[in-house]
């Protein structure tokens, strides 16, 4: 049953396409404004402290922390703030963001100090204040998985290096390029965590990564580099778990219930960044790519930076784009237009032409069970749709939907074109609505 849960040969072969993996990352020049979203991260919204008129610089606090499982935001650019206005999110949701004019300066803040950690407790409270959340796409607060009470509980430490999606390089050119933080990265929060064993996870289609940080390790047997199979999802959390050190994260529970700490590579860096600097997270290493774009690559961008702005330092596009994305083109968040802001998960953006962004006509379920052949979690998706059509909360959860890790494997090898992963999200909320309701019924 356990093997039927998480099947390391489940998933797809996607095309790479790692067009700028070669790419050294460049830094692009300040924009004219930048709009920093108060919400970036799972969890309570920050709360702006500043308003309209105020002088900023770069790192210094505009939004703190709204609560244990949030993130505070600092100022990306020098310059003044413009408002405070609510905006709309490319999930729907509204948020305030923090509208600043820069000055074209970008002057630090003068506050800015180098955190004194000298325990867990220490550490988890400057990553706190840097405001680093998942860098890989989640936007999970880093410092909720170091905020650990029983350190007998992190047996393992887990780096994700996969970056199994295609086009997107940026965590490639943090082991490639920023490789003396990672490994000082690896070595502190190690020295706090004192696990058994350090794994950093990379696919095998990233020879160069493996080379390197093998090398840099060498004298550590507690700290393993494996080179995994290039399979889709590789980089997901429960995936990699279990691809590494074998143990499968129960529906409901944390990777630390089974006695891991997982953290993407690029956050890892600037954690180590943030405690060798005291510059919290400002920028985003971003890849930039799709057929759309004319020239791809790999750029530092301040954090609110208006799309349009980084594919203009891109060379623009070679044709109108059909569609821009939000990440990589399995997990990747369709944006409305170009005024979208860059956010502090934001790992790529992706602009496609009409040819590449074509839309297939859903026809009906064949019943070829690629679906389910594919799906990492083992997951049955036409009978979630059947549970779905009916509004069945019970046996939706008796599905185990709320599995799902909206991988989109299941939608990619769909001969039918179903919109899968769009039908689980939506399933997820009659789970949730029936779970209250049962609640309710107990009350």
């Amino acid at each position: 049953m356990l093997k039927r849960l998480l099947d390391p040969l489940s998933g797809v072969h996607v095309p790479h396409r790692k067009n700028t993996a070669l790419m050294e990352a460049v830094r692009m020049p300040p924009p004219a404004t930048v709009v920093i979203p108060t919400v970036m991260h799972i969890g309570a919204p920050a709360k702006p402290v500043v308003k309209a008129g105020d002088k900023v610089a770069v790192g210094q606090l505009i939004a703190e922390s709204g609560g244990f499982i949030s993130a505070p935001v600092h100022a990306s650019v020098s310059g003044t703030v413009k408002k405070v206005e609510d905006i709309v999110l490319s999930n729907g949701r509204s948020a305030p963001a923090v509208f600043i004019e820069s000055d074209g300066e970008m002057r630090p803040y003068e506050g800015i100090e180098k955190p004194k950690i000298e325990s867990l407790a220490d550490l988890a409270e400057a990553v706190r204040a840097s405001g680093i959340v998942g860098l890989g796409g989640a936007g999970f607060p880093t410092s909720v998985k170091l905020a650990i009470k029983d350190i007998e509980q992190a047996e393992y430490f887990l780096i994700n290096g996969a970056e199994c999606e295609p086009y997107i390089t940026s965590d490639t050119r943090t082991m490639l390029d920023y490789t003396d933080l990672v490994e000082r990265g690896v070595r502190r929060i190690s020295n706090f965590l004192k696990p058994k064993a350090v794994y950093i996870g990379i696919e095998k289609n990233k020879p160069k990564s493996i080379a390197k940080l093998k090398k840099r390790f060498a004298d550590d047997p507690h700290i393993i580099v494996k080179g995994l199979p290039p399979m889709y999802p590789q980089g997901g959390e429960k995936v990699l778990i279990y691809n590494t050190v074998g143990r499968i994260v129960p529906e409901g529970k944390l990777p630390l219930d089974v006695g891991v700490v997982i953290m993407n590579v690029t956050t890892l860096a600037n954690i180590e960044q943030y405690i060798e600097t005291g510059m919290p997270l400002v920028e985003k290493l971003v890849t930039v790519d799709g057929s759309a774009v004319k020239e791809p690559k790999n750029v530092f961008v301040p954090i609110g930076t208006k799309l349009g702005d980084v594919f203009e330092f891109c060379g623009g596009f070679k044709e109108e784009p059909k569609k821009v994305l939000y990440g990589g083109p399995m997990m990747g968040t369709a944006v409305p237009d170009l005024s979208a802001p860059i956010l502090k998960n934001t790992n790529a953006i992706l602009a496609f032409t009409e040819k590449d962004a074509a839309y297939h006509e859903e026809t009906p379920c064949i019943r070829c069970g690629n679906c389910v052949n594919h799906c990492p979690m083992r997951l049955n998706p036409p009978a979630i749709a059947k549970a779905f059509n009916n509004k069945d909360g019970a046996e939706l959860y008796k599905q185990r939907v709320n599995l799902c890790m909206e991988c989109g494997a299941c939608s990619f090898v769909c001969p039918a074109h179903q919109p899968i992963v769009q039908r689980h999200k939506l399933a997820k909320t009659i789970v949730r609505n029936w779970q209250n309701s049962q609640k309710g019924g107990k009350a």
